[in-house]
């Protein structure tokens, strides 16, 4: 079986209105969005076609993170945002359960605790929905005005302890940037590795035990850069190495080059990598070389010679079931 741990929703043209009129009118007064079965049928008919023409068996759909407006005023917007992709999903699942599972995006806003609006809704998506995992946006700022405190920072624990209650583990990505200097793409790979220092570095693992975390992308930077993080531990005094420290955070393969994930295999072991592409979205463009869609991810990990059969399947399939305990409850 191949799972796509990372993958999102594809909205329809109802959604986007109801978008409009959110932003506009600024929540207040609010409209009910009014999306039906048909237009939901067309957009889930359109990835499950996608899947099939990648060999895709099920695909875990959270909503589109450069669109989750964290950063807009006021919360209200963030909120209500949410929970109509959450729905959206939801339908989707209820459309295809053979197909795909739903991971919850969550009402985040600039500096408020996660307490106030992302807790509840993490629990009614997982209690009432049947959602398996949720985003997090290490920086719901977007980019405009100071930032939460890193991901390591008792801040996020009433987050953390929401999700080990729950048993459901958090992918972190981030949402839009503000900032002319940085790409949405760009703040993607930033905000992950600044998250993966800050999560080791805090030792949250060792107040949260049972707390799973997915690092989006491949991990940001920090494969790519693990001597310079060996040192820093060995100058901190820190009894275990980087290398051990990082096997406790999951990655995904969605960076599209076979040579990064080869090395990501390398660094992070082959049972910490779940297979990931985020099919359609940004890697959705011809690659002039393969003939194929950078995303088209599957024939990538089966072109690396030195995984087994056992790894392969580990990385398909066998990962996601291990992380995602709430997307196979029957087996």
């Amino acid at each position: 079986m191949i799972i796509d741990s990372h993958a999102h929703i594809v909205m329809p043209p109802e959604s986007f209105r109801f978008m409009a009129e959110l932003v506009g009118g600024r929540a207040n007064p609010h409209t009910t969005p009014n999306v039906p079965d048909a237009s939901v049928r067309k957009v889930a008919e359109e990835l499950v076609k996608t899947m099939d023409s990648v060999g895709t068996d099920i695909q875990f759909l959270s909503p589109r993170p450069y669109l989750q407006m964290h950063s807009v005023k006021p919360a209200k917007v963030t909120e209500l945002w949410s929970r109509h992709c959450n729905d959206l999903i939801a339908r989707v699942v209820a459309m295809f359960p053979d197909r795909f599972r739903g991971v919850a995006g969550l009402p985040q806003y600039m500096n408020e605790s996660p307490e106030t609006r992302a807790v509840p809704e993490l629990r009614r998506c997982v209690t009432e929905l049947g959602f398996i995992g949720c985003l997090i946006n290490p920086d719901p700022t977007e980019g405009e005005g100071p930032t939460p405190p890193g991901l390591g920072d008792p801040f996020w624990h009433p987050l953390y302890q929401a999700m080990v209650e729950l048993d459901v583990p958090g992918l972190i990505h981030s949402a839009g940037s503000c900032c002319a200097r940085e790409s949405y793409t760009l703040k993607f790979i930033n905000e992950e590795s600044i998250a993966i220092v800050s999560l080791l570095g805090a030792k949250t693992f060792e107040a949260f035990p049972e707390l799973k975390i997915v690092v989006a992308h491949g991990g940001g930077a920090i494969p790519y850069q693990m001597g310079r993080f060996r040192s820093w531990n060995v100058r901190r005094g820190e009894k275990e190495t980087f290398d051990e420290q990082l096997k406790k955070l999951y990655f995904d393969t969605c960076n599209y080059s076979k040579e990064a994930i080869d090395l990501l295999l390398k660094v992070a072991g082959t049972r910490n990598v779940l297979f990931g592409t985020e099919k359609p979205g940004t890697g959705s463009a011809r690659d002039p070389v393969s003939g194929r869609d950078y995303d088209d991810m599957k024939p990538v990990i089966e072109s690396i010679e030195w995984l087994s059969a056992e790894q392969r399947a580990d990385v398909f399939e066998n990962n996601s079931r291990r992380v995602y305990r709430r997307a196979f409850p029957k087996e």
